[in-house]
């Protein structure tokens, strides 16, 4: 008895519905493009959030497109550049899991089969409708026997491959939902980090805004160790829209407030500020989620810059008004968060680790005594783990070593390293 991984395309897999986007490129010299385009969206939504049965609003698109093979393989072309980012850093999981991943859609393999067989997934796992072409290459329609083009198409093609084992889906549509409602597969995970619909929403038995989500509630293998989702990123003061853009892009979960207060700072993990709100000392010492700040100004006051220090927290800040610092601040906080870099930090030592593929990277900050470095590597001799990168830095407060060893260990080797004593931070990033 196994486990399978029942994944959408559209919207889920892909940032995109396909046959939405195949219009835009079949019809874009269609003096009607317009109407044509909102009519196809209706369609899609309409069916999406099971307002119209999905058999009429597929009939009803197809007969809209317009489209022949050479439109298909520049949406091919288009589709590869729009898959959802969690699913395109998370090739570990198809890999380790090519069996048990299927691609179950009601979409066509025309344009599927090019993009996610390139993910490790196999050919005979994705399921989905065919087009019908004439002998100029035209779509003139679909296989209407094939039971994705029917209304509960995914529900009639899991009864007929009677997989046996917990089934798991992942999805954005109704079309996902009926599955669950079937009774077919264990649990139904809404996928939002493309689209949130509310009537599938309310239904699901999990809500996973990225693949990260899904990947980490079922302990399975992911890119990084814990979802951007779950950490807060709190914003205080005047910061830029097309700042928190690039952190809204990484994932990560924003709060705004009116000021600083110790609650909000206990539960983020980020945090943006200005030059006109930064927090205390205080509140920093009792800020233990807290890994990094990114102050749009200047940190000016010495405590707070060896407060952080002394707690682990990085700090990256700017000249206020530096038009660069938009970019430049978001920039910094990512590098650290998702590779450990602490270049052009003002109090932590400073240090640009080249990232090593098919490894783990940890982070240990310590205090600065003799020994530490032994510690940790004694952890990993006594767990059998090979070190292929290790790096240390230091200054009079911290000492801060990044570590990427093979892949392979267990949660006894992370408590070890948490354990070993003067230890202020640890964390595993990927």
């Amino acid at each position: 008895m196994g486990q399978y991984y029942i994944i959408d395309f559209d919207s889920t897999f892909t940032q995109v519905e396909a046959l939405d986007e195949l219009a835009r490129i079949s019809l874009q010299d269609h003096p009607d493009r317009e109407h044509i385009y909102q009519q196809i969206e209706a369609y899609t939504n309409a069916s999406m959030e099971g307002r119209l049965s999905f058999a009429d609003s597929l009939e009803n698109r197809v007969k809209l497109l317009q489209a022949n093979r050479e439109h298909l393989h520049l949406l091919v072309k288009h589709l590869r550049k729009k898959v959802s980012p969690s699913f395109s850093r998370n090739n570990i999981f198809f890999k380790e899991h090519t069996d048990e991943v299927l691609i179950v859609s009601g979409g066509f393999k025309e344009f599927i089969i090019p993009v996610v067989t390139e993910y490790h997934i196999k050919k005979e796992n994705i399921y989905a409708n065919t087009f019908l072409f004439d002998e100029q290459g035209n779509i003139i329609g679909y296989d209407r026997s094939n039971p994705l083009s029917q209304e509960g198409g995914k529900v009639k093609l899991l009864k007929e491959l009677n997989l046996q084992g917990d089934i798991y889906g992942i999805g954005d549509g109704y079309s996902d939902f009926q599955l669950k409602e079937s009774g077919l597969i264990k649990k139904f995970f809404a996928f939002t980090e493309n689209i949130e619909r509310k009537s599938v929403v309310e239904k699901a038995d999990y809500v996973t805004p990225s693949l990260d989500e899904f990947l980490y509630i079922n302990r399975l293998p992911r890119a990084i160790s814990y979802p951007k989702n779950r950490i807060k990123c709190l914003v205080v003061g005047q910061v830029e829209e097309d700042a928190l853009a690039q952190m809204q892009k990484e994932g990560y979960n924003i709060r705004h407030h009116q000021e600083i207060k110790e609650e909000y700072l206990q539960e983020a993990g980020v945090l943006l500020c200005d030059e006109e709100h930064q927090p205390t000392p205080e509140q920093l010492e009792n800020a233990g989620r807290l890994k990094v700040i990114g102050c749009f100004g200047k940190v000016s006051n010495r405590r707070v810059i060896e407060t952080a220090c002394d707690m682990g927290i990085i700090i990256f800040d700017d000249p206020k008004h530096n038009p660069h610092n938009t970019d430049f601040i978001p920039k910094r906080v990512i590098a650290f968060m998702n590779e450990g870099k602490t270049h052009t930090s003002c109090n932590f030592p400073d240090l640009q680790p080249p990232r090593v593929n098919n490894a783990h990277r940890l982070i240990h900050i310590h205090k600065n005594i003799p020994g530490i470095l032994a510690q940790i590597n004694e952890v990993f001799a006594r767990h059998n783990m090979n070190i292929v990168g290790e790096f240390l830095v230091t200054n009079s407060q911290i000492g801060y070593v990044i570590t990427d060893v093979n892949a392979g260990y267990d949660e006894q080797v992370l408590n070890e390293l948490k354990a070993i004593p003067n230890t202020i931070k640890f964390r595993l990033l990927y």
